[in-house]
């Protein structure tokens, strides 16, 4: 349904069955999959690529310039998957010369006002609450929960399967299969109801417990803690997620929580 009341660029691709409400603008070298449904006074800017059956609700702004000066004009473009729901006045910036492209996978939720700024790399079935900020080149792996109002600094990586608290500031790493809270920001045990929705068992979700116990609550340092893990326990695909997220760390992960 092409609405009269909106502007669509003749040079953009819009699939036939895309609906578009009134006061929508899209532009040139735009790509909208089937079955995608654009809420009124949406504007979606050169470079966006959107997949089949999204829900974008009114407000949002896809695909402006990234808001960096070291932006020149460059091309680059902003990627959304599939089956992603698009809440109220949320905005996605393209990327820069750094990635060249803003990713948000498939089967998302992003919530009302949530910012993903340029670069940012955001896995599938991630939800994101409202008014989250995500600054440039942050990556959240798939599966990830963030908490309403919570501001993650440039460059941070969220882990998959991770729960982080609302109202919460990321300055450092998050590693994987976590619940994160308190400030400054800290480990507070594993995500096991997450896990347990996914279909970990219990075995897997007591390894995982194993895991971070050397590296939150041993007394170890975290290289101390990586040397143990991979001389005492054997290799799994959880156990290598967690220590090549660790070793990959360009910004130190966050520190553990112990009470008084």
């Amino acid at each position: 349904m092409k609405q009269p009341l909106a502007y669509v660029h003749s040079e953009s691709q819009v699939a036939d069955n895309v609906v578009i409400e009134p006061f929508v603008t899209i532009d040139k070298d735009v790509i909208i999959g089937e079955g995608t449904r654009i809420g009124s006074n949406v504007t979606i800017m050169p470079g966006t690529r959107i997949g089949k059956n999204c829900r974008i609700f009114p407000g949002a702004v896809i695909g402006a310039v990234p808001q960096d000066l070291k932006f020149k004009g460059e091309y680059t473009t902003v990627e959304i998957g599939d089956n992603t729901t698009i809440r109220e006045f949320v905005t996605i910036n393209r990327g820069t010369a750094a990635r060249g492209k803003t990713v948000v996978g498939s089967n998302c939720l992003i919530m009302a006002y949530v910012h993903i700024a340029h670069d940012c790399l955001v896995g599938s079935n991630v939800i994101l609450v409202n008014s989250t900020q995500l600054a440039g080149e942050v990556v959240v792996d798939d599966w990830a929960i963030i908490g309403g109002m919570t501001a993650i600094h440039q460059f941070c990586h969220i882990g998959s399967h991770v729960m982080i608290s609302g109202g919460s500031l990321v300055r450092k790493d998050v590693p994987p299969f976590i619940k994160a809270g308190r400030e400054p920001l800290s480990y507070v045990g594993i995500n096991s109801i997450g896990l347990r929705r996914r279909s970990y068992n219990n075995d897997k979700i007591r390894e995982v417990q194993e895991i971070y116990r050397y590296i939150y609550q041993k007394g170890l340092n975290t290289a101390q803690a990586v040397e143990i893990i991979e001389a005492e326990m054997s290799a799994t695909p959880e156990r290598d997620e967690i220590l090549l997220f660790v070793k990959d760390s360009k910004r130190g992960i966050i520190r553990g929580y112990f009470p008084d």
